[in-house]
């Protein structure tokens, strides 16, 4: 802004020249003095000039006494797992009050590197709700998988050099033992983002003691993976700030409450990752602080994860509060338990105001292997005993577990008795040829095959079913879909949404991809209690760098011992 510009928003915040809109009679949240108190707050273009009565402007609306509390801010978020484009995911979490994203494209990146990144920077241009970045930091995730890209500390610096205003930091560093260990080029990435003093976010489950010691000091200052509140509290006590992640999977929550009742200030909310129908009918943040302030958290305290701590940890001194000089980024709620939310306002505009449109001109292409038979999801018996995966409810951390196989015609194969099921990832970057085979606990499959291109970070498709039959069909229909999920029973497509950006997002409406997963749902839950939340689950199955154990393309992962595993014990 130029300094004859600045110099009006000073005259109208003086009293001089008339605001363009003052919004009379609000309960102000205070998230500096955790002070409410009633108020006329007055803006100016995209920016709130003052506070006080006196002032003139060209619309006055009335709040009434409800409250105004300053627009949320979501600090850790993959918008690829929504499955809705950037525009569409910004309409959707806008009506919930989040004025501000602070998002980790490495879903895209993992698929199409740097170039999908800044596809990501042009689709999130200019949008109402201002989306910020954090530079991948392991593209790929470890080299216990098979991405389609790399970012090297090259590709960071350029993104941080040629896109400054867009990059707060580098994002969850997921290759712990390579931060504490000394990577090199690890730690040259950290260093680009330190020497430039933005945040460098962690990722380290259950690291404690020295190692965490290490981990810190290497550069990490925050966590999101927090799921044991003695976790949280060591990692806190050692100046981190612990982002508590309550997803569509991942729910933590309700467990680290006690945290948050004795340290608020260090703390903040965050989804990571949740499906577009939750997002579309439950909320986005509102969600997470409404179920906060249920738990018990005093409700000004609990604004403030969502607004002014998120907003100190990165930087963004215009963000995350109602005060002159910050975004007038506002939303109005009449009751401070219920949080329904009336009105937002985004960069002084109401939202109604607002355009999310913008053209995606995106190639659809297969995914890139050959056709898959029966014979390439074969598992011959070659021991008395396997290691399974054992999802854990809720959470992204699974067990290992070894049990007898069930043996026909001389090769293992799921076991619907005991919620056994095959699970199969196969590379689709580069047509490497690469199947990692295995099985699952948890997904409590009946029947049928469930396929998805969503498999974090590298993103190949990860297939599992109890039929060999429907995982072939399954996988067949997605490779030529280009990605996705899908449904498959006794060799039928069920129901499916196309994925073809990246494989990873639909070029589709938000209230289309709703629709879709609907479906998806319903016929999940004709084969499985879970329902869509299955897909949930198995998109995390494939991700090497959370324990215990996990499946690539490349095999069975050991996430505790960070090395492969065979199948058969013996």
């Amino acid at each position: 802004m130029q300094l004859k510009e600045y110099g009006k928003f000073l005259e109208v915040a003086r009293g001089e020249r008339e605001a363009d809109l003052i919004l009379s009679k609000a309960k102000i949240v205070n998230v500096f003095t955790e002070e409410i108190y009633l108020e006329d707050v007055v803006i100016y273009k995209d920016t709130i000039v003052g506070l006080g009565k006196g002032y003139k402007a060209k619309e006055v609306l009335n709040l009434e006494g409800r409250y105004l509390l300053p627009g949320f801010l979501e600090s850790h978020i993959h918008i690829e797992s929504t499955f809705l484009n950037p525009a569409e995911f910004a309409k959707v979490v806008a009506r919930w009050g989040t004025c501000c994203v602070v998002c980790d494209p490495h879903e895209i990146a993992n698929v199409l590197g740097r170039k999908g990144i800044e596809l990501f920077l042009q689709l999130t241009e200019d949008l109402p709700v201002d989306i910020f970045f954090m530079a991948p930091s392991c593209v790929p995730a470890s080299n216990f998988e098979t991405s389609g890209a790399v970012l090297t500390s090259e590709d960071i610096d350029y993104l941080f050099s040629h896109h400054a205003h867009r990059f707060l930091g580098l994002a969850e560093v997921m290759n712990y033992p390579g931060a504490y260990l000394g990577d090199l080029e690890l730690l040259k990435k950290i260093e680009l983002a330190q020497k430039r003093h933005l945040a460098v976010d962690g990722h380290a489950p259950l690291l404690s003691g020295k190692l965490l010691n290490a981990y810190i000091l290497a550069g990490a200052k925050s966590d999101h993976e927090c799921s044991l509140l003695e976790e949280a509290k060591e990692k806190l006590r050692k100046g981190m700030h612990i982002f508590i992640r309550e997803g569509s999977s991942e729910k933590n929550l309700e467990s680290l409450m006690p945290l948050i009742k004795t340290n608020s200030e260090r703390i903040s909310l965050v989804t990571d990752d949740r499906h577009a129908d939750e997002l579309y009918y439950h909320g986005h943040l509102n969600y997470n602080l409404k179920k906060c302030i249920q738990l018990g958290i005093d409700p000004v305290k609990a604004i403030k994860l969502v607004t002014i701590n998120p907003a100190s940890y990165f930087k963004l001194n215009k963000y995350g509060a109602i005060a002159p000089g910050y975004k007038a980024n506002l939303v109005v709620v009449n009751d401070l338990q219920e949080l329904e939310i009336e009105k937002v306002f985004l960069k002084g505009k109401s939202l109604e105001k607002h355009k999310f449109d913008k053209k995606i001109d995106f190639p659809i292409k297969k995914l890139d292997f050959s056709p898959i038979t029966e014979k390439d999801f074969h598992i011959p018996k070659k021991g008395d005993k396997i290691r399974i995966i054992e999802i854990i409810p809720n959470q992204i951390i699974t067990n290992s577990k070894e049990v007898l196989p069930t043996i026909i015609d001389d090769r293992v194969v799921s076991d619907i008795t005991r919620d056994i099921v095959k699970i199969a990832v196969i590379e689709r970057h580069k047509n490497t040829g690469n199947i990692g085979l295995g099985f699952v606990q948890g997904l409590q499959l009946e029947k049928g095959s469930l396929a998805s291109t969503v498999a974090h970070d590298s993103h190949n498709l990860i297939v599992a079913g109890v039929d060999d039959k429907d995982m072939v069909v399954a996988t067949n229909f997605l490779r030529e879909q280009g990605g996705g999920l899908a449904v498959v029973v006794n060799q039928k497509v069920c129901a499916y949404l196309a994925l073809p950006l990246a494989g990873l997002m639909s070029l589709d409406r938000a209230e289309e991809v709703v629709k879709k997963i609907r479906e998806i749902d319903v016929e999940v839950k004709k084969i499985s209690r879970l329902g869509s939340l299955a897909f949930m689950y198995l998109s995390f199955l494939a991700l090497p760098v959370i324990p215990k154990l996990k499946i690539t393309d490349k095999g069975l992962f050991n996430g505790e011992k960070f090395s492969f595993t065979s199948l058969f014990n013996s």
